[in-house]
């Protein structure tokens, strides 16, 4: 099962985290989510999604910014 690895800017705490979560957990064909506001990062178990920019404009869409690597 792939996993994806996002970097995010702009979590500051634990509602934070289960934002990230909600909206990634949404997405059909994601089956695992673990957000770490430690790292600063979200790690996906997913189905093979056509556009992995998905999880990016989710991330987005509930406020927060996507960290350049």
């Amino acid at each position: 099962m792939p996993t994806t690895i996002v970097h995010i800017k702009g979590m500051t705490c634990g509602g934070c985290v289960n934002s990230v979560k909600t909206v990634l957990e949404k997405i059909p064909g994601v089956h695992a989510v673990e957000v770490s506001l430690e790292n600063g990062q979200a790690t996906i178990q997913h189905d093979n999604l056509p556009e992995i920019n998905i999880f990016n404009q989710a991330i987005e869409k509930a406020g927060f910014e996507i960290a350049k690597q």
